[in-house]
This record gives structure tokens, C-alpha cells and sequence, in this order.
């Protein structure tokens, strides 16, 4: 543990202006406060504040910045009030130590659901300040240094696996590739002891017989690049546990099939002395297709900067190796710490660009699970770089797709995108955009999010966007569908009702206002005879049950709602506007509509039905046919071209069944109504070549 003046001493080293008193009161006010409080390695409790600080000062992080990890536990663990702390070391140090401080667990339904809470308070603690940030993974980078002396199996693996899905990619994305690694190999040690085990093995078997191949190639790089008359610093290391082991995850291979378990890192003197390195060492070795990558002229999200090459050296060893300059290298090592603005006697900068974008996500995320989704995504995939027509550089996970790329823009594009061109050529919304593509996104004032992209589009913050868009919608589609039900029961009371009595079936029902009663209605949360009462009390006098309510006066309009948001059409029936539709209310479910003669009522027959009516200008569905053909040279042309000249289009088309001189196609068809579809059967039928046209 780090005495007062040894910590003093570090600070004082890289910050001759530090506030030494400050920090002097800092750890004394520590220590007194943790007092004979034990951590579970029997250490004395104040240990680990100031373990932590000595941490940060290895980032050369500012005073204010050390004292907040000298009082970071006070807050939850002791008799320590905020005002005390504001009084003492000034309201800059008491922010940060109420953003930093452990949340209090919260009780909550699920582990999801605690974890995400607490997600959803520190990552809005840290936009305030980065430091925050800083502090937390420096306490917990310590915590994982002892998690070994808790007793419990299933605490230590809880944490862990926290660690190693929020805390270590956290550590990845403001550029802290030391904490980082050292999170995952901890938190690796727990959750996959075995594997762990088991790797160190083999590395460690690598290095018997006296032979250090790190040390020899190391050496050998040296020599090849001195030899050009470059100055440079050449350090290698083996790939740490986790790292290799994700590797055969990823690539479904044994350890002794894995090649490139070395790493080499090249310091140059400047950005130029990189590239010339480079081309040497390509030049002596033949380098692995697909394994270069250029993050000096495209830098990762979070500034680093390097380049990276994979090579096959001698004995057809395979290494990785990394160059760059001596700037890049510490700004590299240090991170975001790198960049602060107090060297230059300026505020720390609040937030970073991808924290903005988690801020973003917390806004838009409706649960726990849907929260630690969108925020793993948003944290923990491998890049690509794509660009604007303009030469706007995006940085976006692999498998992103033009909807991706549009809500990386701006969250109203995203909503308004109907198309997309890739390198000039129009594509479909779902392809896979690819390293160095010029993106450019078609848009419509009048287009809105659609719930399909919801299949594709893979970034946190596009599926956020439209998740809420969803929401939203099918909150207003609902109150909507609410409201013509309600007309339509309120037709069947004896008497005229006014705002009164309305006022009143709220109180009665215990809603809280009136859209609260209309979804209520619309999933079958109510039943129409609760309704009616709960209006006029006693106008249902002699009913017994909803289904023996007044029946309805005239089917309900479904103008204006949207398919999938506010109900749901039948799979079974499939029924376009013309057909004469029934719905079947179940509780807590949207409504589902069918044909009147579709089988699937003859199940619905325990649940409420509603007849229901087309708008009158209501226009398109799909429709499935079943058409047998024979299987001759020209028939499918002949059935497509009926399809054309009537206008309709194929969504689907699917060979269920050849048999003898016939075969049987299942087609889902884009028709404006039921004429429109009666007219292409009846041309069908008509074909020599179909034996039978059937709408299913």
C-alpha cells in the first residue's frame, strides 16, 4: 500500500501544481473514515482507495482526479455526507465522488434489471465528466485484482462476467488497452478456469528448453530495420490467455492451430518512419492478406492510432505486429487520460463522441434487457469505416447495413431513409456494408422507421431509435383502435353519455385518464360489459358475461392503423381490404384479424370477437395463392406475366411439392384488394398451363 507522501510524491512528479495539502487531507480523511473496516483479503479497508489513486497516477491524472479516488467508497461505506465532502475538498471533488460512488443495490425483479440501472445512473454520472469514468475502472480494475479472496463461487463469477461485458469494453472504447486486458484476463480466469489453465500450460511450454522466440524476433525486427538506417524501439509479448482463447472461439481451431500468438510493437521517431518500417518489413516477409489495417489515416472511435500488420516469419510462424510513433504510442497507452485539457489550464472535456451516442441509447431503451442489449452493442464489436459522399469518415460494427449507417448520421435520417446507394449502385436497406464504402441514403420527408429494420439493422443506436419509434406508434395506434371500440360500445348503451360519466367509469375502473382506458379496451384488458357498467351502472342488469353483452350495432373502422402496430393480420387467412374480416381480442394482445371464414375461428371461439370493417379507402395486403402447374418449359413465365400485367407484385415464391408431370407453388402476392386479387385468379385459371389457382 502506498504511504501519504509516497502517493504525494507521484502526483507532485508529472503535476508540480498539484494541491498537495488537498490531497494530504484527502487520504487522512480516508483512512479516519474506513477506520477497522476489512476488505475480504483481511487487508485493512482504506487499502483500496489509495491503490486505486495509485492507479491513476500512473495516467498522470490531476489532483482533483486523485482525491475523488481516495474518498470514492466514503460516501456509501461510511457515515460520510455529501456536504461534508463539498465543505472539505470543494464541489468539483464532491460531484465526482457522488458520480463515482457505488450505487446502493437496488431492488429489483431480475439481476438484468438491477445491473441495468445501475448502467443507466453511471453512464449518466459520466457524461458529466469523463473522470468519473476513469476512477470507476481504476476501482474496478482493483477490485478484480482481489477478487480471489471472496469466498462465494457465484459472487466472484457475477462479477466477472460484469467486468468482462461492460467494464473491459468501457475500458476498449476510451483507448485503456492495459486495463482492458488485464480486466479480461481476470475476469477470464473466472468464468473459464479450465480454458485459462489449459493456455497458460501450453504458453508456458512454449518457452522450455531456454529458447525465448519473443526475445529472438524481437532482436531479428531490430537488426532488419537498423539496418535501413531507422531508429526504433522493438518490444514483443505473447497474446495473453483470453485473447488466444477468443481467437479459437472465433475461428473454431485448436491451440495448435493457431498461429500468430506473438505480438511485436515498432516505436518510431514520426508518422512517415511508420510507413517506410512497414514497407521494409513486407519487403523482407510475406505479410497475410486481409490482416493489414490502417488506423493512422482512418483512427478508431476512440483515437487510436497504429498500424497493423500480420506476417509469416521464419519456420512459418505467423506474428502480429504493431508500428507506430512515439506520440501515438503514448497516446495510445494513456487513452482518453492523454488528452486532458487541465495540462493546458483548461476544464476536462465532458464527454466523448461515443459516450454521446450511449447517452442517446439511454434514452431510448424501454427495459433492462433491451438497455444492456443496445449498450453491449454499442460498446463491443469489431469496426468498419464508411464514408459520405462528402468524405464524412463513420465508424460502424461489422455487419451494419445502410440503416445503420443513416442513424450514425443523424437519428432523423435514419427515420426518414427509403433507399441507399453503396459506391453509386442502388441496394437493398439489408446489405452488408463493407470497409472503405461510399454511402449515400436516400430519404422522404414522409417515411418513418419501419419494424422490419428491426431484422437487420445491427448498432445499438439505430435499433433504439426504432425500437422507441415502435413504441410510440403502437401506443397511439392503440389509443386509436380504443377509441372506435369505445364508440362503438357507447352505441349500444340505452342513453346518450356525456364527459361526466366518462369521468366517472375512470374513477370506477381505476384508470388513470382516459387514453389509459382506451388501451385498455384495445387489449382486451376490459370487457365490453365492464365497460358499459363501469358508464351506466346497472345498464347490463341481466347479462351474464361479455359474451352475452348487446350485440354490436355496426363493425368497427380500422382506417388509418397500421398493420403489425396496432393489430396483427392472420398468417392463417391472410385477408386484404374487400374481405369481410372479423377480429379476435385476447387479453393483453393486439387484435387479430381474419376472414370471416377462416378456420382459425373455429379456435377463437373462448375469446372475444369483433366485427370489424375496412375503410373504404383503404388499399393493399398480401395475399397467398396455392397454383398447381405442370411442369413444362415456359409455365412460371406464363404465371409471372399474369402477375404483371395485373400489376402485382411477388413478395415470395416457394416450391412445396413436384410430383409427376405437376409441381405446387405457395406465392405471397402484393394486391391492392380482394377485386384485384379475385381478377388475377381467375386469369390464372384460365393459363392451360395451371392445373388449379386457389387463394389460401
Amino acid at each position: 500500500m502506498l504511504r501519504q507522501y509516497e502517493l504525494v510524491e507521484r502526483v507532485k512528479r508529472y503535476d508540480p501544481d498539484a494541491d498537495e495539502a488537498m490531497i494530504n487531507r484527502a487520504y487522512v480523511f480516508s483512512v479516519q473514515k474506513h477506520g477497522s473496516q476489512k476488505r475480504a483479503s483481511g487487508d485493512p479497508y482504506f487499502s483500496h482507495p489509495i491503490e486505486v489513486a495509485g492507479i491513476l497516477t500512473d495516467f498522470y491524472m490531476d489532483d482533483k482526479t486523485i482525491v475523488t479516488a481516495l474518498l470514492h467508497d466514503t460516501l456509501e461505506d461510511t457515515l460520510t455526507t455529501y456536504e461534508e465532502i463539498e465543505e472539505l475538498f470543494g464541489p468539483d471533488v464532491a460531484r465526482l465522488v457522488d458520480g463515482v460512488t457505488k450505487l446502493s443495490k437496488i431492488e429489483a425483479q431480475s439481476e438484468n434489471e438491477r445491473a441495468a440501472e445501475n448502467l443507466r445512473k453511471f453512464l449518466l454520472a459520466m457524461s458529466d465528466d469523463i473522470r468519473v469514468l476513469l476512477v470507476k475502472l481504476a476501482d474496478r480494475l482493483h477490485n478484480m485484482r482481489t477478487l480471489h479472496f471472496i469466498g462465494k463461487e457465484e459472487k466472484r463469477r457475477r462479477i466477472a462476467r460484469e467486468t468482462m461485458e461492460i467494464y473491459a469494453p468501457l475500458a476498449e472504447r476510451i483507448g485503456m488497452y492495459d486495463f482492458m486486458r488485464e480486466m479480461q484476463l481476470l475476469a477470464f480466469q473466472q468464468l473459464e478456469p479450465e480454458a485459462h489453465d489449459s493456455i497458460t500450460r501450453r504458453l508456458d511450454q512454449l518457452k522450455e528448453g531456454g529458447v525465448d522466440k519473443v526475445a529472438r524476433i524481437s532482436s531479428g525486427l531490430q537488426l532488419l530495420l537498423g539496418q535501413a538506417g531507422m531508429k526504433v524501439t522493438v518490444s514483443g509479448r505473447e497474446k495473453h490467455p483470453y485473447s488466444i482463447w477468443r481467437k479459437m472461439q472465433e475461428r473454431h481451431i485448436s491451440f495448435e492451430q493457431l498461429t500468430d500468438v506473438m505480438a511485436f510493437r515498432i516505436i518510431t521517431a514520426t508518422t512517415e518512419d511508420c510507413y517506410r518500417a512497414l514497407g521494409i518489413i513486407h519487403g523482407r516477409y510475406k505479410m497475410v492478406p486481409g490482416r493489414f489495417k490502417d488506423y493512422i489515416s482512418t483512427p478508431k472511435r476512440n483515437g487510436y492510432r497504429s498500424l497493423h500488420t500480420t506476417v509469416i516469419h521464419a519456420e512459418n510462424a505467423r506474428i502480429e505486429i504493431q508500428i507506430r510513433s512515439a506520440e501515438m504510442h503514448r497516446e495510445n497507452e494513456f487513452g482518453l487520460a492523454a488528452h486532458w485539457a487541465y495540462k493546458q489550464g483548461k476544464g476536462p472535456d465532458g464527454q466523448a463522441g461515443w459516450l454521446r451516442d450511449l447517452i442517446e441509447i439511454l434514452d431510448q431503451s424501454h427495459d433492462a434487457d433491451e438497455l444492456l442489449e443496445n449498450t453491449r452493442l454499442a460498446m463491443y464489436q469489431d469496426r468498419i469505416f464508411a464514408f459520405s459522399p462528402k468524405g464524412e469518415l463513420y465508424q460502424l460494427p461489422k455487419g451494419a447495413t445502410p440503416v445503420d449507417f443513416a442513424y450514425a448520421v443523424h437519428t432523423s435520417l435514419g427515420g426518414q431513409t427509403v433507399g441507399a446507394k453503396v459506391n453509386g449502385r442502388v441496394v437493398p436497406l439489408r446489405t452488408v456494408l463493407e470497409n472503405g464504402d461510399q454511402v449515400e441514403i436516400l430519404k422522404s420527408e414522409g417515411q418513418e422507421p419501419q419494424p422490419g429494420w428491426l431484422t437487420f439493422a445491427i448498432t445499438a443506436k439505430a435499433r433504439a431509435a426504432i425500437r422507441r419509434y415502435i413504441r410510440h406508434k403502437q401506443r397511439d395506434e392503440t389509443i386509436r383502435l380504443g377509441e372506435n371500440l369505445f364508440e362503438e360500445i357507447v352505441d349500444r348503451l340505452p342513453v346518450e353519455i356525456g364527459d361526466k360519466a366518462v369521468a366517472a367509469a375512470l374513477k370506477r375502473l381505476k384508470m388513470e385518464d382516459r387514453a389509459a382506458l382506451m388501451i385498455a379496451i384495445a387489449t382486451h384488458r376490459v370487457t365490453d360489459m365492464e365497460v358499459m357498467e363501469a358508464l351506466i351502472p346497472g345498464s347490463t342488469s341481466g347479462q351474464d358475461g361479455d359474451h352475452h353483452a348487446p350485440a354490436q350495432h355496426h363493425p368497427v373502422s380500422i382506417r388509418g392503423l397500421t398493420p403489425g402496430i396496432a393489430y396483427s393480420l392472420g398468417e392463417c387467412c391472410h385477408p386484404v381490404p374487400g374481405d369481410r374480416i372479423v377480429g379476435i381480442r385476447r387479453t393483453g394482445e393486439p387484435i387479430e384479424v381474419h376472414t370471416i371464414d377462416c378456420m382459425a375461428l373455429e379456435d377463437g371461439q373462448d375469446a372475444d370477437w369483433v366485427d370489424l370493417a375496412w375503410d373504404s379507402k383503404s388499399k393493399g395486403g398480401t395475399a397467398r395463392l396455392q397454383v398447381i402447374v405442370k411442369n413444362q418449359p415456359g409455365a412460371l413465365a406464363a404465371v409471372a406475366n399474369i402477375f404483371g400485367v395485373n400489376k402485382a407484385n411477388i413478395l415470395n415464391l416457394q416450391l412445396v411439392n413436384r410430383e409427376g408431370p405437376f409441381h405446387t407453388d405457395i406465392i405471397d402476392l402484393e394486391v391492392t384488394d380482394a377485386p384485384h386479387l379475385m381478377r388475377i385468379v381467375s386469369a390464372l385459371r384460365a393459363l392451360d398451363c395451371v392445373a388449379q389457382a386457389d387463394r389460401v
